[in-house]
């Protein structure tokens, strides 16, 4: 855009307080119209609350909002969307068994005819290039697509600001670059955009602007264009970063093998693993990457036990375990962190001492002559929450009352902490800033290094690249021929990522 901006929302001294925490602390920014302003914070600093009182899913103790020079007071978000506000959620909000066209027609006021919807999302679609077939099931479609769906809904209600919480997390590097020329264009017609986001590289490539939350107060402003992103992260976390340090080792005996593993996904728009081998020995790490809905979720339901197996398929130390169920794998040293925190790797209404009871039962005997050991599983928990740097008043708190980068420590602490021979673990920095995701990396490296044989599934290929010695990519449910992860470049993880074999790769390679 040319030409002098106006401020289009102003927030002055916003304050919430929850009981124990006060979520924000007398926040004060400005987004101009066109501007792209990145909200930068920890896990826990109070960016979530911050966009959700903007969004009118919460409302303020004190301070006040100005929208176009009007005073701003949603008290819903039906209020705020009304005003020209609109968000688009880390986590989706569609049914997979309705179309494009019912999901986007859920989310208004008053639809239209679905005939006269159709051809408006056709329209808006092409227009932003983000191109969607409203006719498809949703269950049908990538998660990348998933967010299109959002994104169009949004739109569709020509807002003047959009609010867009860490929006490349399922994305591939090529769906990243679209959804930026997309941001880019509604930049230049006049929304400010409202960004969230760990990655900090974005941050710097998209963002005009960036306000630093600290605790729920601000701390800072600048142009991230300016700054480098260990900068940033500086600036975020108020100390100096230190870089995971990789030590050289010796790769023990085969920990994991699996062969020919074929299983069948249990959810109907999930994806069927097809003849899937590895090898992963002691010390190891091996990296798989992929566009989320490759069949991830199942290949961990089939290393954790929940999805069962030829029991030859499986093998661990030597010894078939496919027919396992998930505490017999567990007893033998097999431990597994799912993608999904709460209702999967935790319980959201159980409290973080009945959560380390949960799968800390056997490995860290806390059943005593039938008895649950509950000061056992407290010390457990009290020895995650301090090792991992959890935030949270203790350990009587619920799952659910941790933040989602908080949550994250605890349940890759846990694990950790069980000292598995094998640990497999689906998204282990996902949605949690840069000084816990180097945490967490540094903490998975020390464990390769005394032994432990580990499978990260990640779709931050940064991340995989810094810690794997071996990389593969899951395709429509098959992997790819393993890779020694050093010198990898974009374009052959590209080719694997985009479902490439043999010859295709061994071509880019040569």
């Amino acid at each position: 855009m040319t030409g002098k901006k106006t401020v289009l929302l102003s927030v002055e001294g916003l304050t919430k307080a929850y009981p124990g925490v006060v979520a924000n602390d007398h926040v004060s920014f400005a987004i101009e119209a066109g501007e792209v302003h990145a909200l930068l914070g920890e896990n826990g600093a109070g960016k979530s609350t911050l966009v959700k009182m903007i969004y009118g899913l919460v409302r303020p103790d004190a301070g006040r909002m100005v929208l176009n020079g009007a005073p701003f007071e949603p008290s819903e978000p039906r209020a705020a969307r009304a005003s020209g506000v609109a968000m688009v959620f880390q986590h989706f909000s569609l049914f997979d068994a309705l179309n494009v066209a019912e999901n986007i027609a859920l989310g208004m006021e008053n639809p239209p005819k679905m005939r006269d919807l159709a051809a408006r999302i056709r329209e808006v679609s092409e227009a932003y290039g983000l191109p969607l077939d409203p006719d498809r099931l949703v269950g049908e479609l990538s998660a990348g697509e998933r967010q299109r769906v959002e994104i169009i809904r949004c739109l569709l209600q020509d807002p003047k600001i959009l609010i867009m919480d860490e929006p490349t997390s399922v994305l591939t590097p090529q769906e990243v670059d679209i959804l930026f020329k997309t941001l880019r264009k509604l930049s230049a017609e006049g929304t400010a955009i409202l960004y969230i986001s760990h990655k900090l590289e974005e941050i710097r490539s998209l963002c005009d602007s960036a306000t630093v939350l600290r605790l729920g107060k601000v701390v800072d402003t600048c142009n991230p264009r300016e700054k480098s992103a260990r900068e940033l992260a500086e600036m975020m976390v108020g100390q100096v970063l230190h870089v995971p340090h990789r030590e050289t080792k010796e790769l023990g005996d085969v920990a994991l093998q699996l062969t020919h593993l074929s299983v069948n996904s249990v959810n109907p728009f999930g994806t069927s693993l097809k003849d899937i081998n590895v090898i992963v020995r002691q010390g190891e790490i091996l990296g798989i990457g992929g566009v989320a809905g490759n069949g991830q979720d199942e290949l961990l339901a089939a290393l954790s036990g929940e999805t069962l197996s030829a029991g030859a398929c499986v093998r661990l130390k030597g010894e078939p375990i496919g027919h396992l169920g998930p505490n017999a794998r567990r007893k033998q040293g097999l431990l597994t962190a799912p993608e999904e925190r709460l209702g999967h790797a935790a319980a959201p209404d159980m409290s973080l001492t009945e959560n380390a009871m949960l799968t800390g039962a056997l490995r860290e005997g806390l059943v005593k002559n039938g008895f649950l050991d509950w000061g056992g599983a407290r010390a457990f928990a009290n020895r995650i929450i301090k090792d991992f740097d959890v935030r949270t008043p203790g350990p009587a708190n619920a799952a659910r009352s941790l933040s989602g980068g908080n949550l994250q420590k605890f349940v890759i602490g846990r694990e950790i902490l069980q000292r598995p021979d094998v640990l497999v673990v689906n998204q282990p920095t996902w949605g949690v800033d840069a000084s816990a995701a180097a945490a967490i990396r540094q903490a998975l490296l020390d464990l390769a290094a005394a032994g432990c044989a580990l499978i990260v599934i990640s779709q931050d290929l940064d991340e995989l690249m810094e810690i794997s010695d071996q990389f593969g990519a899951l395709n429509e449910g098959r992997l790819s021929p393993l890779r020694n992860a050093v010198g990898l470049t974009v374009d052959e993880i590209g080719l694997m990522m985009g479902g490439a074999h043999d010859m295709e790769v061994a071509h880019v390679a040569e």
